[in-house]
């Protein structure tokens, strides 16, 4: 997750902890989200639109440019931005989806368990087709 507001890390750490998630890493310094991006290879990204220095629509420019075109590496916006130029433009960066803040608990929980199990699909469709 990215996100600068340390609140808003602390609800979804204890969100995803209490879905059973493990493999959580959080970062509220956007300067560095790619770099993590990069290393950690992330099965999903929550993503916060405006952070400080480098915000979310410069992130998912960012993220586009290291992944593979055939590549399912979802990201679900949560956002205080509820226009729909914000919409559009995360969408049309590669967001997968997008929720504006305050968000339903239930409802974070729900997509993201369906943008992890898309990713799994991906990753077997890739699989076969290497064998």
């Amino acid at each position: 997750m990215i996100d600068d507001e340390e609140a808003n890390v602390l609800l979804l750490r204890s969100l995803l902890a209490r879905e059973g998630y493990s493999d959580v890493h959080a970062i509220t310094d956007s300067t560095r989200a790619l770099e993590a991006y990069v290393a950690l290879a992330p099965d999903l990204v929550l993503l916060d639109l405006m952070m400080p220095v480098v915000d979310g629509f410069q992130l998912l420019e960012a993220f586009g440019r290291h992944d593979r075109a055939e590549q399912f590496r979802p990201v679900l916006v949560l956002t205080a931005d509820t226009t729909i130029q914000a919409r559009r433009r995360a969408l049309a960066l590669g967001a997968k989806d997008f929720v504006s803040k305050p968000f339903d608990v239930i409802e974070i929980s729900l997509r993201i368990a369906n943008l992890l199990e898309t990713r799994i699909l991906y990753e077997r469709l890739e699989a076969r087709a290497g064998s």
